[in-house]
């Protein structure tokens, strides 16, 4: 398990001072609390945290990145974090002979969604927590969706603590052959599209789940599409147009799911407040 974290210091001169007389001299000051740490599982070299993990990272969360393709081992439990993070891949969501690590993630997503501890699947991540809890997913009849992909706002999404300042409209990178086409029992649907029904939603009080790729960038799908470019000129597809496509709307994807990172950063760290470590 690698770990990534960015550490601030403030000052405890002004707080000795104002003791007064309760902090002996020569009392080194208390070290600051350790960040709140969330639990990533990233499934292949290049599908990290990317965007997403760059802000959770700046407002001050640490990052344990278990590369688990690598023959990382899953923690049993989520003991200790705050947060659960289960990032995309090309593997099927229900291959456990290529993904063995697979039952592992299954069972971390039923823990934080039955004690409440924040969760976000992207894009093979939402589709692994929608059949984990009682959806299913398909491969796409109509070919993959890719490049930059305006999204629609549902009702629901209004009061959402994460995802309810995303505008209509607001563009998303995507990258699937397969995505999500029953929704878990009780799961709330927050965003669609015009080719894919289910772009995001929530179960419970804490556990959201997209079909897009809010940690991408231009360079991100640039590897994908050098990867997978004979795969999707075969769809009739130039895997150049939807590069272009991403990069031109990266201003807009930067602030718009930077936004949310963020917010669900916000969710993880109320969590780890309220919830003491274990």
């Amino acid at each position: 398990m690698t770990t990534e974290t960015t550490s601030e210091t403030t000052g405890t001169t002004g707080a000795a001072e104002a003791a007064g007389s309760q902090v002996p001299v020569g009392t080194p000051p208390a070290p600051p609390p350790a960040p709140a740490a969330v639990l990533v599982v990233q499934h292949e070299e290049d599908a990290g945290s990317g965007l997403v993990g760059e802000h959770l990272v700046r407002t001050g969360l640490r990052l344990d990145v278990v590369r688990a393709w690598e023959g990382e081992v899953l923690p049993a439990d989520l003991g200790g974090h705050a947060g659960l993070l289960v990032l995309g891949g090309a593997v099927n969501c229900e291959d456990d002979e290529a993904a063995p690590w697979l039952p592992g993630v299954r069972s971390l997503v039923r823990e934080a969604v039955a004690e409440g501890i924040p969760l976000l699947g992207i894009c093979l991540g939402g589709q692994i927590v929608a059949q984990t809890l009682g959806g299913s997913v398909t491969t796409r009849a109509q070919g993959p969706e890719l490049g930059a992909v305006p999204l629609r706002r549902l009702p629901a999404v209004t009061e959402d603590p994460v995802l309810g300042e995303v505008p209509d409209g607001a563009l998303a990178a995507q990258w699937h052959w397969d995505d999500v086409d029953r929704l878990p029992p009780g799961a709330v649907p927050l965003l669609t599209g015009d080719d894919c029904p289910y772009q995001a939603f929530r179960v419970g009080c804490a556990a959201w789940a997209v079909q897009f790729h809010p940690e991408a960038d231009g360079d991100t799908v640039a590897e994908w599409a050098a990867v997978d470019g004979e795969r999707i000129r075969e769809t009739g597809t130039a895997p150049e147009a939807t590069v272009a496509a991403v990069r031109d709307a990266e201003p807009e994807l930067r602030t718009v799911w930077g936004a949310v990172a963020k917010a669900w950063g916000a969710v993880v760290r109320a969590h780890a407040v309220a919830r003491p470590r274990r």
